[in-house]
């Protein structure tokens, strides 16, 4: 779709947007159907929620993509109650994968879900690189992979060279060509500090193809900005359809109280049902029990934040007994650093296992 005379696109029209939902979000989940011969492709429709950015397993000894642990894995989140996954995240160690192997790892998921009955459950792929000829690759990927959004980084390797005109370029030139929708992926601690405002997110929320983001940045104030100029979804309200998401766990009740549609937060590979009970503690007005959940979803995920994936894998595999280790050359933790993980995380775990 063209933008109007004055550079922007026409407000979004909530009867035209491919994830809005009836009022009935119980009776809103579409199958979707894949015909690459004709270019039909229908997606699974996003709805409020917990989405989990999950983690990649490897094997131990060759770092071979481990596929039988992708799968288990997928299946216990969806288990939890989760929204949705995202594959090629920053938990999924998308920056050491080749295209080949993030095709994999997209492939393996999806099939985990077909086979346990899940064929409903959407998956969003992160899709971000440093040109935009790349960034459409990896669209297209995911979609043969069976992806139904893209998640997007802002380029930042040569930041010091594009101005925020040229970014703004970048975004509206992935959602003008990619085969799936775009959600906007704000992380400045993963992009050299980049950080997209609110006015900036908003403006490009106005394109067709753009129908959500992921504010990793942990600023609610931005969050809530967005989520109005948008009429995000949430639990209770449908809007516009447009998904204003939160990046983490420590801040999901936040996200939620100020108009956000939920969370793509990490701790969720280790903690499904405790971020998702909050989500459903909130939308049962059960705000003292949504803010108990919180409070020690919050303190796991700081362990979380604290061990990055090194931390996340070494609590899977002591308290799941799978996880193994990230690539080289990430560090692989001795027997010491093990143990102080196990303790930071062992109080959100015991909530997981009472739920």
């Amino acid at each position: 779709m063209s933008p109007t005379t004055n550079g922007h696109y026409a407000p979004r029209d909530p009867t035209l947007i491919s994830n809005v939902h009836s009022n009935s979000y119980s009776n809103a989940l579409l199958h979707a159907h894949t015909d690459l011969d004709s270019g039909a492709y229908t997606h699974r429709p996003l709805v409020p929620g917990v989405y989990v950015p999950t983690v990649c397993f490897f094997n131990d000894i060759t770092e071979d993509l481990d596929i039988s642990t992708i799968k288990k894995h997928a299946v216990r989140m969806a288990e939890a109650g989760v929204a949705g996954i995202t594959t090629q995240g920053s938990n999924g160690e998308a920056v050491s994968l080749s295209h080949r192997e993030r095709r994999l790892v997209t492939t393996a998921t999806r099939e985990a879900l077909e086979a346990a009955g899940y064929h409903d459950m959407p998956i969003i792929v992160g899709c971000g690189a440093q040109s935009t000829r790349e960034t459409l690759e990896l669209c297209h990927d995911a979609l043969l992979s069976g992806g139904d959004y893209v998640l997007v980084l802002p380029p930042a390797y040569y930041k010091g060279l594009m101005s925020n005109t040229d970014l703004y370029e970048y975004f509206r030139d992935v959602a003008d060509e990619s085969p799936l929708p775009v959600l906007i992926y704000n992380y400045p601690g993963a992009v050299s500090g980049l950080d997209l405002d609110s006015d900036f997110i908003s403006k490009l929320a106005q394109h067709p193809n753009i129908v959500g983001c992921k504010l990793t940045c942990g600023n609610s104030g931005k969050l809530a900005r967005v989520a109005t100029a948008t009429n995000a979804a949430t639990p209770s309200d449908i809007g516009s359809g447009f998904m204003a998401m939160g990046g983490s766990a420590d801040f999901t009740l936040q996200t939620l109280i100020v108009g956000g549609s939920g969370v793509i937060a990490g701790l969720a590979n280790i903690t499904p049902k405790a971020c998702v009970a909050i989500v459903n503690y909130y939308a049962q007005g059960k705000i003292k029990e949504a803010k108990r959940i919180q409070a020690r979803v919050a303190q796991g995920d700081w362990a979380a934040i604290q061990g990055g994936l090194v931390g996340t894998k070494s609590c899977l595999q002591t308290f799941f007994g799978y996880g193994g280790y990230a690539r080289k050359p990430l560090p692989r933790p001795a027997s010491e650093e093990a143990i102080r993980w196990e303790r930071a995380f062992q109080d959100v775990v015991d909530l997981e296992r009472t739920l």
